[in-house]
């Protein structure tokens, strides 16, 4: 997911999208180590989408709180 899709969301869209990015993200590194996965670039892929959606959450905490 591209940081532009995710200034987009809603501030309930973006924590439904964390939850099921973190779920898949947990399901999948599971299954990469039991089996490994046809392209484990994916858990690097997953783990920046989850990082540009905890960053924009924490900058919208951030400018709620300086108003």
């Amino acid at each position: 997911m591209k940081q532009s899709v995710v200034r987009e969301k809603s501030d309930p869209e973006l924590i439904e999208a964390l939850d099921a990015e973190l779920e898949n993200y947990s399901r999948m590194k599971m299954n990469h180590v039991v089996s490994p996965l046809e392209n484990p670039m994916i858990l690097k892929v997953s783990r920046r989408t989850i990082a540009r959606i905890k960053t924009e959450i924490r900058k919208r905490e951030s400018n709620q709180k300086d108003k």
